[in-house]
């Protein structure tokens, strides 16, 4: 499973012009690809990533803040997420220009580790996730913050 965590400062994602995710200020904007060897456990191990990344400013500036911390010290006012499905974080460009997606989950996998890491993620968090939904083109919209983009592989965990 392949994480790609953009922090932001306000994100939205809309399908058929409706929105049906946003936050502003501080938070994260999750692309989430599912891989067809993916398990629960790789789903598990992501969400707790994703959940402890701190990769938000503290007050000397230095990036050491979750998204439970900045979350905890707003009152709720930020520290928010969405997760948006992407399968084409599993694209192989080997060989020629036109990409390949064998790697990518089915929608027999892929579907149900989508939705359990969305109900996880949100548990752990202790907080309602944002989400796209998925299969649908998505109209994603967000200012990313500093830039920070992280990439996570629950296959490169060891």
């Amino acid at each position: 499973m392949r994480a790609v965590i953009q922090r932001a400062r306000g994100a939205s994602v809309n399908i058929d012009s409706q929105r049906v995710a946003a936050f502003e200020g501080r938070g994260f904007v999750v692309l989430l690809g599912v891989e067809q060897s993916d398990t629960e456990a790789d789903m598990l191990w992501l969400v707790r990533k994703v959940a402890a990344m701190r990769i938000f400013d503290d007050k000397a500036g230095v990036m050491n803040l979750s998204l439970k911390d900045i979350a905890t010290a707003t009152g709720g006012e930020e520290g928010n997420c969405i997760i948006v499905s992407q399968f084409t974080l599993y694209a192989s460009t080997r060989k020629g220009n036109r990409p390949s997606w064998l790697r990518a989950a089915t929608h027999d996998i892929a579907i149900p580790l989508y939705e359990a890491f969305i109900g996880h993620l949100t548990a752990e968090l202790g907080r309602p996730v944002g989400h796209g939904e998925f299969g649908a083109d998505m109209q994603v919209s967000l200012c990313n913050d500093g830039p920070v983009t992280i990439i996570i592989d629950s296959k490169m965990k060891e």
